[in-house]
């Protein structure tokens, strides 16, 4: 049955769990690489997700679609978790979080323009808009706001921070023909990028050194950031009886993330950081926003 204010619930559980994710980011990098972090957390993600899929009766499904589907899904997990979460940690170890957080936010306007290029859809006037004040709102983070001076501080993190956002709309993108439960779907993902990560992992060095808050924060962010939030985040979309407000909550992850940044881990929050984050934010509601209504 839907119900809004279930629904509400629901998302507004997962914008306060997604906005303190960047903090934790930040928290495992420092004790741990980027492919350690990924590695924990890919496991600890596929544990989670695995015990709703048996605590929701989806086991059947869950080896059907594995019996049928297992190749693409070893394909699909080497873009996400891989690719995506080996970069995005990257772009993060590179750059300030409140930084590589507000870059990440320009997924949606890469998913366009990809959309565009490999499924032939139209490009509206209202989509060109959300490109250019979402990319000058990047020009305005990675220049901290001399955009004349064209100097850009990590010209490596930013590259990192915006191709993520590619590899993330390539893997939607994709996933859009592929028929299977989403939550099953992202549980295989998981499944299969922990084997192409562990050993990784090892051959990297393994996992020695590493110290007891970052992994805890590793095992957070596979909890949190890839897991269970997004169970919540399906269950806000599957009560909702206006899903186009419920999907306007997750706007305000990012200056909830600002302030964890701030106060958790005394990260110094620069004004150009949130006056890009603000100009990224209006392309998208631009983007979005039902003007007929």
């Amino acid at each position: 049955m839907k119900n809004q204010f279930r629904a509400l619930q629901f998302a507004i559980v997962a914008v306060l769990l997604w906005s303190t994710v960047a903090t934790a980011f930040k928290i495992s990098l420092a004790g741990m690489t980027p492919i350690q972090l990924l590695s924990v957390a890919s496991i600890s993600s596929f544990i989670a997700l695995f015990s709703v899929v048996i605590f929701t009766g989806r086991i059947v499904t869950f080896k059907i679609t594995l019996r049928k589907k297992w190749k693409s899904f070893v394909f699909f997990s080497l873009l996400n978790p891989v690719a995506y979460y080996l970069v995005l940690f990257s772009a993060y170890d590179r750059l300030p979080a409140s930084q590589a957080q507000s870059l990440n936010y320009t997924w949606a306007i890469a998913l366009t323009v990809l959309s565009a290029v490999f499924l032939g859809q139209t490009i509206r006037r209202r989509d060109w808009v959300a490109c250019f004040l979402g990319y000058f709102g990047v020009f305005i983070i990675a220049t901290s706001g001399n955009i004349f001076n064209l100097e850009f501080e990590d010209s490596l993190g930013v590259g990192l921070a915006l191709l993520s956002t590619f590899l993330w709309a390539t893997y939607w993108i994709l996933n859009t023909k592929m028929k299977a439960d989403p939550i099953v779907s992202v549980c295989l993902c998981f499944f299969f990028g922990s084997l192409w990560l562990l050993p990784g992992a090892i051959y990297f060095g393994g996992f020695s050194g590493i110290t007891q808050s970052a992994l805890f924060g590793a095992v957070y962010v596979g909890l949190f950031e890839m897991g269970i939030t997004f169970v919540f985040w399906l269950m806000a979309m599957r009560y909702a009886t206006n899903t186009s407000l419920i999907s306007n909550l997750i706007f305000v992850s990012p200056f909830i993330s600002l302030l964890l940044l701030h106060f958790v881990i005394g990260e110094e929050i620069f004004a150009s950081t949130i006056i890009g984050l603000a100009v990224i934010i209006l392309g998208l509601l631009v983007q979005n926003l039902n003007y007929r209504k």
